[in-house]
């Protein structure tokens, strides 16, 4: 029995908001738009007034669960992984904060670790995706690979970005999982991209030509064939490119029942302040987490 007067007034104003005409509430949620696809701020419909009418009722019944509401924000989460035995980018602390921010705006969450012992099979099972950003030498023990290994075969996404393809020259599944390996690179300069795959989440917000400074990696070989190559790189527009007239800079493809993609860019500080290249890391994050678009290679 309700007998608290505070109770009693707030029931009574649950029950003179139910006496409100539904008829153009719902009429004019006919008009609104649906939320924005990936790349773009998601704008969540309003809530009907029936909606409003049972979670204000329910509210009098049942306490907030505040951590259970943060959790539902999050459509899945993923590991940065950090480290490095070989040349360190003084990049990485921003690159971190950018997938945060990311991760903040867009509803996923974000751990990260340069320690290796996370990848164990109960770990890594956490995770829609593992993005390793700048990695570079020998960064994992034989177990660890294998369990690695056996993420992607699960269903795993891996991201790689800029130096991840300077990572584990030994170890040859990992050079198909990345696509190809770093070779060299000139000095950071301004060069123009080509956008070859508009329609994938991490190109589709992008110029046709998108013109931008970072350090333009050549790598072993040309990973075309073996990949879905996503944009390319004009060695006309800088010097000091090796690779000729197909010289990709971000590729995707499904490996072993898992998915990767890669970004040779992403050296500077700089990069990660930038609008399109945060659209472009959130694209290939989403992905390769499986929630956004698919790879055709």
């Amino acid at each position: 029995m309700i007998s608290s007067p505070t109770a009693i007034s707030m029931m009574t104003g649950v029950f003179h908001f139910m006496a409100i005409p539904f008829g153009p509430i719902l009429a004019g949620r006919k008009l609104g738009l649906p939320p924005k696809t990936v790349n773009q701020e998601q704008r969540p419909r309003k809530p009907c007034g029936y909606a409003i009418v049972f979670a204000l009722a329910a509210s009098l019944t049942a306490p907030l669960d505040r951590a259970g509401a943060e959790n539902a924000e999050n459509r899945f989460a993923v590991l940065v992984f950090t480290k490095t035995t070989a040349f360190r980018h003084d990049s990485i602390p921003d690159g971190i904060a950018a997938i945060e921010a990311l991760g903040a705006k867009h509803g996923f969450a974000v751990d990260n670790t340069e320690d290796a012992a996370r990848f164990s099979d109960s770990d890594l099972a956490r995770y829609k995706a593992v993005i390793f950003l700048s990695t570079t030498g020998d960064i994992l023990e034989p177990a660890q690979k294998v369990a690695f290994e056996r993420y992607i075969r699960s269903g795993g996404g891996f991201v790689g970005i800029h130096s991840a393809s300077d990572t584990e020259y030994q170890w040859p599944w990992y050079g198909r999982l990345v696509g190809t390996w770093f070779a060299n690179h000139p000095l950071i300069q301004h060069a123009t991209v080509h956008i070859v795959s508009p329609d994938h989440p991490s190109t589709e917000a992008l110029p046709e030509l998108w013109e931008r400074t970072d350090e333009w990696y050549n790598f072993r070989t040309n990973p075309r064939g073996a990949v879905q190559v996503l944009a390319t790189l004009d060695e006309a527009t800088y010097s000091g490119g090796a690779m000729g007239a197909d010289h990709p800079i971000a590729w995707c493809h499904k490996v072993d029942g898992g998915r990767s993609w890669y970004t040779g860019m992403g050296h500077t500080k700089e990069s990660y302040a930038e609008p399109l290249f945060r659209l472009h890391l959130l694209g290939g994050i989403e992905s390769a987490a499986g929630v956004a678009g698919s790879c055709k290679g």
